[in-house]
């Protein structure tokens, strides 16, 4: 039996359980406590009313199995060009291979076109599959997106300070004392 083409819409603030439910299929994530739900529900109506932005879903099964965000915006801060950023691509493991994650992407390709954006972007949670898939899809890595805490890096930072105010070439050393010492192992053995 044939498939089905997957219906193809833009997520409302009434989808916000069903998107919360969807993550947490594919993250595996805990349940959503009630702020979440409502930041989810005023998350999506900030999206509904920004042009330049829209979350689409993907439904199968009288459900939505699969979600992809777009937003408009510059490819670079010195670049007037601008591009369709694709991210958050997910589908529910069990309506994976199916072609809801083309069909998303073609919907994607849809909206940059009528934009008249000429590049588009794809930011991905770094999963084998989904990178796998964007591959064949024609799009190359650029750039490698990570993500911390303010509070975490704002540590981090401290220790890096500090620790070149202590002496700028004390890193070197030790890596060079590391490398001295497994030399003369190397040469013992």
């Amino acid at each position: 039996m044939p498939r089905l083409a997957p219906v193809i819409r833009e997520a409302t603030p009434s989808d916000a359980d069903l998107l919360l439910q969807l993550w947490a299929e594919t993250t595996r994530t805990g349940e959503p406590d009630e702020q979440a739900r409502r930041d989810a529900v005023q998350a999506l109506a900030n999206t509904a009313a920004d042009p330049e932005s829209k979350l689409l879903v993907a439904e199968g099964d009288d459900r939505i199995v699969a979600a992809l965000f777009l937003s408009r915006g510059p490819i670079s801060p010195l670049s007037l060009d601008s591009a369709v950023h694709t991210s958050y691509l997910v589908v529910a493991p069990s309506h994976r291979r199916h072609g809801y994650a083309h069909a998303l992407m073609e919907a994607g390709v849809s909206w940059a076109e009528e934009k008249g954006v000429e590049q588009m972007s794809a930011f991905t949670d770094g999963s084998r599959e989904t990178n796998r898939f964007l591959a064949r899809l024609g799009l190359g890595t650029v750039a490698t997106v990570r993500l911390a805490s303010t509070a975490a890096l704002r540590k981090k930072l401290s220790v890096e300070r500090a620790r070149s105010a202590a002496g700028s070439n004390r890193h070197l050393v030790e890596v060079l004392a590391q490398r001295r010492t497994a030399r003369r192992r190397q040469a013992g053995a």
